[in-house]
Formats: structure tokens, sequence, C-alpha cells
């Protein structure tokens, strides 16, 4: 697994903390972060992929293909910017640049699978299938995740892409109901693993003290050692 896509169920879940996280299980290796688009960020201000080089350590290398100032879809925000969007070609081959020179490449999206990057409706999706590339789904813990989940499992599946698996992006310290249910069933709804749970907060914490705790709150296959918890 040279180039994992990470998405998510939407926005504001938790995609940054997770690709960190992986990228910190993987310390030892030559990482890199790809964020093909980000938004809603002015020049100079530390993006998604700058985040996750902070959280997880200087073997991380950060890449950003475009950066549009207003906090939309990228499609919508290259438009009104009337600035070029990124194509998911593009996106292909920058990561394909990048797996050249790493052990790992992270491609982060923006917001969900199908958020549509230009006018022709072009996503990640697109070029996780252009790079053959596994995808993993990063959704919240609470009330409402498993209907979102299976929707992404099932577009990935329409479209021939391995779902690796389910993180959960933000786990609550004192989960509530259904977020305990939900651990059992989001491998349902995914018909995938659930390959970890990142404690909320944890984009808060020191870089050294993120990099300590990642491989705890992820599975072996993301190069850690949590396992799912009883309910």
């Amino acid at each position: 697994m040279t180039i994992l896509v990470v998405t998510g169920t939407g926005t504001e879940i938790g995609k940054t903390v997770v690709t960190a996280a992986v990228a910190a299980a993987a310390a030892g290796r030559r990482v890199a972060v790809l964020k093909p688009a980000q938004t809603g960020l002015a020049p100079g201000e530390p993006g998604d992929a700058a985040e996750v080089a902070r959280l997880a350590g200087d073997h991380v290398t950060a890449v950003e293909l475009a950066r549009f100032p207003e906090p939309l879809a990228p499609a919508t925000a290259a438009r009104r910017a009337g600035m070029a969007p990124v194509r998911p070609h593009e996106v292909a081959e920058a990561a394909e640049k990048l797996a050249t020179e790493h052990d790992l490449v992270l491609v982060e999206g923006a917001g969900g699978l199908l958020v549509r990057f230009d006018d022709e409706g072009g996503t990640l999706a697109d070029a996780a299938r252009l790079l053959s590339a596994p995808v993993l789904v990063v959704a919240p813990a609470g009330l409402g995740t498993l209907n979102a989940t299976a929707l992404t499992a099932e577009a990935l599946r329409a479209r021939g892409l391995e779902c690796l698996g389910v993180v959960v992006g933000s786990m609550p310290d004192r989960p509530d109901l259904a977020s305990r249910c939900n651990i059992e069933d989001l491998p349902v709804a995914a018909g995938a693993p659930l390959l970890g749970a990142v404690p909320a907060g944890a984009g808060a914490l020191a870089g050294a003290d993120f990099a300590a705790g990642a491989a705890g709150w992820l599975a072996p296959e993301l190069g850690g050692t949590w396992t799912v918890p009883s309910l």
C-alpha cells in the first residue's frame, strides 16, 4: 500500500487528525501527505497538510496543490476566485510522483468522497480510481453516522474502489449510547473493518504527544495496536 486516499462522510469530522495519526504510526518510513485542494485559508496560513506534518513528525513531507480563499467546495471556491480548479488527473499525477520518493503517500480529500473538484464533476473518487488506490473512510462516532458511512461505502463499491476500512475521527471521552453501539455497527454499514478511533481533542495535542499516542488509536492494518473495544 504505497498510496492511501483518505476521505470522510462529511466535513469537519476528523480527516486531518486521522491522516496525521496514520502518518505518525508510519514513523521510520518516508511519508508524504498530499492535500489536493485547501479551501477557506489565506496565503501563508497553515493548511491541513502542514497540520499533519506538525502532528505526525518531521518524517512527513506536506504538499498542497491548490488553495482557494473561501470555505466552500473546491469547484465552487475555484470558480468564485477565478482560479483554475484541481482536476483528478492532476491529483493522481502528483501522488504518483510523490510515491517514487516516499514509502507512503496519504491523499486527504476535502469534505466527502463526491465533493466536486471542478465543474466537470471530477471528484476524489475519480482520483482514487486513476491511482487504483484503497480508500480509508473517516466517520463521526454519533447518531447519524451509519447512513452516511453506508452511502460512502456504496459509492466506493459502485466505482470499483476498495474501502480499506473506517476510522472514527473524534471519539468522545464518555461516548453516549449511540456512539458505543456504532463501534459495532459501523463495520456493518461500511462492509469493511473498523480500523481505529482517534480521541476527541487529539488534534490540539503537541506534536510529540500526538505522535506518541497515534499507534494506540489505529489498528494493526494501519501500523497501530488498537483493537475494537467491547461494548
